[in-house]
């Protein structure tokens, strides 16, 4: 019996457009991850320095002694701030939750501002200032520029928000999130979503994009004021020990 030999295939020859098409996508492979590593390399630097200024701005606020064991945060009437001119630093914002975070919080989130916003957080104008009656509404970009709220959806109910003024420590805490698209400005407003209600409560809201790298929603972390105690009082022993722990 006879073996049948089969005809062997014709080799394809690489053209020139083959080769060309598989150089172009490994070089936008290779571009991509570059550009990928180059954002969040300039993320993290950026990030580092905010920390540094915003440790080197709360230390002009005030001594960062830490308060006497025991202290207790207060519920009366706090102090009544005083607004600072647009583009000017505010206050700091810590939350434990995302480690050793300290962020500078500026004036005013004009577009102008807040498509450059290098100190880190600004505060929507139009809100109410740390402790004061209404929405304490504080913007940051998740990505670029240091990204500052890249970890916002990673807070837990009851997590701690603590805000640092001339005046006092306020502390918020945490309640829930809520994924908006950009057009759905009422989560500033005095009380956050119920833009017809006038304010009887304290409230803060910190806002950012959703999802990464893109414009096209917000996402948004409500919380509630819990207390003040004044800066002379010194840093919250809770907070002063989450840094230890976080250092």
């Amino acid at each position: 019996m006879r073996a049948r030999h089969s005809k062997p295939r014709p080799r394809r020859h690489a053209t020139f457009a083959s080769v060309l098409g598989e150089l172009l996508l490994t070089a936008g492979v290779l571009i991509g991850g570059f550009v990928g590593w180059q954002l969040g390399f300039s993320d993290a630097i950026m990030g580092n320095q905010q920390q540094a200024a915003a440790s080197e701005f709360a230390q002009s606020l005030g001594d960062e002694k830490v308060a006497e064991e025991g202290t207790e945060l207060r519920t009366d009437e706090p102090p009544r701030e005083t607004a600072v001119g647009a583009l000017e630093n505010y206050a700091v914002m810590y939350i434990p939750r995302f480690g050793d975070f300290q962020r500078t919080i500026g004036e005013t989130t004009s577009p102008l501002v807040i498509d450059s916003l290098e100190q880190g957080l600004a505060r929507y104008e139009t809100g109410a200032l740390a402790g004061e009656l209404g929405n304490f509404a504080i913007a940051g970009h998740r990505n670029g520029l240091g990204g500052p709220f890249t970890e916002l959806d990673q807070l837990r109910i009851g997590d701690r928000i603590y805000i640092k003024t001339p005046e006092a420590w306020y502390v918020y805490e945490f309640r829930n999130t809520e994924y908006v698209p950009p057009t759905q400005v009422d989560v500033v407003a005095p009380v956050p979503d119920m833009p017809e209600l006038d304010a009887d409560d304290r409230y803060i809201t910190l806002t950012t994009c959703n999802p990464d790298w893109s414009p096209e929603g917000r996402l948004i972390a409500f919380g509630v004021f819990v207390g003040w105690q004044p800066i002379e009082d010194g840093m919250p022993v809770e907070l002063a020990e989450a840094l230890e722990g976080n250092a």
